[in-house]
């Protein structure tokens, strides 16, 4: 079956549909009432007109919560306890988020990056409609899971049926990628005369005081000033120390994917140039991801994190975006937009090709990772703004980037069907292996 057909079975899946015609029938019911109330009944001054809408809506609501229930997610239970007292609150909880999300995040986000009001308009109701059935999906209709029934075979096929044939032979082969010996830095610069050479001496002297094996690579972003001559002056004082030009057009994610291609340890991080990720951070993503995961992730924003000097219009939009993204892909993890990760080199193989050209980068590389199956844990790390230079982050150029980079993974976690998962990923690998041996 071709790709397009696949996305077309997801997109015209069945409980999909049942959602949306009973979104519709319910928006209709609310139109229908309305009307009645205020012309048959003659709600008709403006007291009694809002009257009339608080009723409309919150009939439409139960009206809807019960098609939902009987025809969308059936099943589960149907206690009068768990009905009214759980089920429906939750269900007024998942409309109310989707609508403020979309009146109070989403428009005045795409409005302030002047993104056109149908689009915005459109962006919104696909964006409501989604956080409102993934709600609904994962807490308010889900029927608790059966314990599988034991099976029990004839004495002498037990040994036989214990183990799956088929599913033993396709079993991908188990690498232990735990040992990490090298480790890279990628730190993408432009313009930064000011701040490179105390960055880059700070991350040796720390790797270094650890006893960590390490490469720190920088990527030069066509600098105008004296970056450059810097870098060749600190790569001839420290072997370990190499720089490149990037080789791509100018801009963040062009400069870190240039590095991302030339780094040559078992695992890299991505660092900032501006020393505004501590060097102590780096250790202590190196020393976890010894214990098996595939990447690790900072939050300035949980216990034992720490942003100091965080402009406070930055900080607000951070927040947001990051709520948006945490909302849309259910995750736990509240940090995505941050660049400062670090990651297994099979990981970077595994979520490439790349394609942001820009900051947005720093949302695709996680996103990708979580997306299609690696496996990753969170510790708290210390951000500090820029002492020198000028950040090179400009908002109102992102936003859109930002969006369409997040539509983009959440499009293909939803309509993919795991063809870049890493399991299926590793199935292929283990079959090329076997044609090969």
């Amino acid at each position: 079956m071709s790709n397009k057909m696949r996305m077309l079975e997801k997109i015209l899946n069945p409980k999909v549909i049942k959602f949306l015609l009973g979104g519709g029938l319910s928006a209709v019911f609310n139109v229908v009432l309305i009307f009645l109330i205020i012309e048959k009944l003659g709600f008709n001054t403006p007291l009694l007109r809002n009257i009339a809408n608080v009723v409309s809506i919150e009939l439409s609501l139960v009206f809807g919560f019960f098609i939902y229930r009987t025809w969308v997610w059936t099943g589960g239970i149907w206690t009068i306890k768990e009905v009214l007292l759980r089920q429906l609150p939750l269900y007024h909880v998942s409309a109310g988020v989707a609508v403020i999300t979309r009146v109070f995040l989403i428009f005045p986000i795409l409005d302030w990056l002047k993104v056109n009001y149908a689009i915005n308009t459109i962006i919104g109701a696909l964006a409501s409609a989604s956080i409102n059935y993934l709600i609904s999906d994962r807490f308010i209709f889900k029927t608790p899971k059966q314990k599988p029934s034991l099976t029990y075979y004839p004495e002498s096929l037990a040994p036989a049926l214990a183990v799956n044939p088929s599913s033993a032979k396709d079993e991908p082969i188990t690498i232990d990628t735990s040992n990490v010996k090298t480790l890279s830095i990628v730190i993408p610069a432009y313009n930064e005369e000011d701040c490179i050479v105390p960055t880059v001496h700070t991350i040796r002297q720390v790797l270094e005081q650890e006893k960590i094996d390490y490469e720190i690579l920088v990527v030069n972003d066509n600098s105008k000033d004296n970056t450059e001559e810097l870098l060749q002056q600190l790569n001839s004082e420290n072997s370990k120390l190499r720089y490149i030009n990037n080789y791509y057009p100018n801009g963040f994610g062009f400069a870190v994917r240039c590095g991302l291609e030339n780094f040559t340890g078992d695992a890299v991080a991505v660092v900032m140039a501006d020393s505004s990720d501590a060097p102590e951070d780096i250790v202590s993503y190196y020393r976890k991801l010894q214990e098996g995961y595939d990447c690790v992730f900072g939050s300035r924003f949980i216990k034992g994190g720490k942003v100091i000097d965080y402009p406070s219009h930055k900080l607000i939009v951070n927040r947001l975006a990051n709520l948006f993204i945490k909302i849309l892909f259910g995750l736990k993890f509240n940090d995505t937009t941050n660049a400062f990760k670090i990651y297994r080199k099979d990981v970077i193989e595994g979520i490439s090709p790349l394609v942001s050209h820009h900051f947005n980068l720093t949302v695709e590389m996680p996103l990708k990772a979580i997306v299609r199956g690696y496996s990753y844990t969170t510790i708290p790390i210390t951000w500090r703004n820029r002492t020198t230079g000028v950040s090179k982050l400009k908002l109102k150029e992102m936003g859109s980037r930002y969006l369409f980079i997040v539509l983009y993974i959440w499009l293909e976690k939803h309509l993919s069907r795991g063809d870049y998962h890493l399991s299926k990923n590793r199935l292929l690998g283990n079959q090329r292996l076997k044609s090969n041996g």
